[in-house]
C-alpha cells in the first residue's frame, strides 16, 4: 500500500495516573502533566481500502457527504441544518434508530487556532481517544439523562459514540488526521488520563506506542467528505470499541500550504 513516514506523539507508561488541564481550565492551550515520546510510523492511504473499512473492524470510515451549510462557523446553521444532515447520514449508514448530537469542535493549525464558544482550538497532536470505559457511559447519562440511560441499558440497547470529522476547507495538506486501526490496538496500549475542566474531571485515553499498530489517513480530504470515528461502543464482544487518532505533520507539506481547518461533531448513535 502507498504510505508516508511520519512522527506521532505517544504517552509513556507511568505507575501514576496521568492528567492534564483542559484549554477551558487554563484559558489558553491544554497543560499536560505526563511524559510523551515520539515514534516514526508508516501511515497508509486509506483511500486504497476505503470500500473495505468498517466501524466494527478498523473503527473508522471514509464517506462522501456534501453539506448545504456554507459557513460552518455559524452556530445557528450547525444546529438547524448541519446537525439534521448528520443525523440522516448516520441513520442511513449505520442503520441507527436514533442519533443524538451533543458537541462540535472547530480546529485550525493557524497561529491563533479556531474559534469555539469555549476558546480557540488547535489540532490535537497526541494520539488519543475521546472517551474511556469509565467516561463514555457517564457522558451518555449526561447527554440523555439518568432515567433514559438506565432504560436503554436495561433493554440492552446498543449505543455507539461516533465522531464526524470534516475539513472546513480543502484539500487538507497541513496537519491531516491519522487513525489507528482499532483491531491492531491492545487494551493495555490505552492509558486512561484525567482531563480537568473548570467544573468537572473527565477521562480520555492516550495511546502508548506499539510496533503492531496499523495507521491510516485520507490524503487531501475535501469538505465534501467526512471520516466517521468510533470513540466507544457499549457492546464488548471483540469488535472495535476505541479508535485512537491524532493530527500529524505530513513530510511533503509545502511551506506555503494553508492552515488545516476542520470541525468534529460528537454523536451518540442509538440502536
Amino acid at each position: 500500500m502507498t504510505s508516508v513516514p511520519a512522527s506521532l506523539q505517544f504517552i509513556e507508561h507511568d505507575p501514576e495516573k496521568p492528567y492534564f488541564y483542559s484549554a477551558q481550565l487554563t484559558g489558553e492551550g491544554p497543560r499536560f502533566f505526563f511524559d510523551t515520546e515520539r515514534h516514526q510510523v508508516s501511515i497508509r492511504d486509506m483511500r486504497e481500502v476505503a470500500a473495505n473499512l468498517s466501524l466494527d473492524n478498523e473503527g473508522f470510515l471514509l464517506v462522501p457527504h456534501r453539506t448545504s451549510v456554507t459557513d460552518l462557523h455559524d452556530d445557528d446553521a450547525l444546529r438547524n441544518v448541519y446537525y439534521p444532515e448528520l443525523e440522516a447520514l448516520l441513520k442511513e449508514i449505520l442503520g441507527a434508530e436514533r442519533v443524538v448530537i451533543f458537541d462540535s469542535t472547530r480546529r485550525s493549525d493557524s497561529r491563533t487556532g479556531a474559534k469555539n464558544p469555549d476558546g480557540a482550538r488547535k489540532p490535537a497532536d497526541r494520539v488519543h481517544v475521546d472517551y474511556t470505559e469509565l467516561s463514555a457511559p457517564k457522558r451518555v447519562r449526561d447527554v440523555l439523562g439518568n432515567e433514559e440511560a438506565e432504560r436503554l441499558e436495561r433493554e440492552g440497547t446498543r449505543i455507539r459514540q461516533v465522531n464526524v470529522w470534516r475539513p472546513m476547507r480543502g484539500p487538507v495538506v497541513r496537519s491531516p488526521l491519522a487513525l489507528a486501526d482499532a483491531s491492531s490496538v491492545e487494551r493495555d496500549d490505552l492509558v486512561a488520563t484525567q482531563q480537568h475542566f473548570p467544573d468537572r474531571i473527565g477521562e480520555i485515553y492516550h495511546l502508548a506506542y506499539s510496533r503492531e499498530h496499523r495507521w491510516y489517513y485520507a490524503p487531501e480530504m475535501t469538505p465534501n467528505e467526512v471520516i466517521l470515528i468510533k470513540g466507544w461502543d457499549s457492546v464488548d464482544d471483540g469488535r472495535a470499541r476505541f479508535t485512537p487518532h491524532s493530527a500529524f505533520e505530513h513530510p511533503e507539506t509545502p511551506e506555503n500550504a494553508p492552515p488545516r481547518e476542520s470541525i468534529e461533531t460528537r454523536t451518540l448513535v442509538i440502536g
